[in-house]
């Protein structure tokens, strides 16, 4: 059965909701204010490891009323459940594998980009130790997928 066709997420009554799977404090409030300086309205939910990511998007426990995330931003490594184990069971499961998932993380090994695109990641963004440049690499990240791509029809 196709889903219904759902409005555009980057129309300015409805802001685009961002899951940001992330374990590193630091790194979730550096991705938090480089999101915030966008001039895209969007929404930005955390999950602090692939447990609670897996339970969000599935809606249970204290994510019962948790919002159908547009794009995941994932890093790999992460306590519980890693990045992979979040990605491949997320694009195994029909009712989720439509959401872009952005491998955001500090791997920058080979087999982890191999494995990640394999795992059908929509992108693999390695983040750079510099703050300055992080803060770049979340703007691309912002500027690409929240002003130029088109997401898929139905949640």
């Amino acid at each position: 059965m196709t889903p219904p066709p759902r409005p555009d997420p980057r129309t300015p009554s409805k802001p685009i909701e961002i899951l940001l799977v992330e374990d590193n404090p630091d790194d979730v409030e550096l991705t938090v204010e480089a999101l915030a300086d966008s001039k895209v309205l969007n929404r930005i939910s955390i999950a602090r490891d692939g447990v609670e990511a897996i339970d969000f998007v599935n809606k249970r426990g204290q994510f019962a009323d948790a919002p159908t995330p547009d794009v995941i931003l994932l890093d790999l490594n992460m306590p519980r459940k890693s990045g992979r184990e979040v990605l491949a069971e997320l694009k195994a499961d029909p009712n989720h594998r439509h959401i872009p998932i952005i491998i955001l993380t500090t791997s920058s090994a080979e087999e982890d980009i191999l494995r990640s695109y394999k795992l059908q990641a929509s992108a693999y963004v390695v983040k750079p130790v510099d703050f300055n440049r992080f803060v770049e690499v979340v703007k691309a990240i912002d500027t690409f997928w929240f002003n130029v791509a088109s997401y898929p029809a139905g949640k």
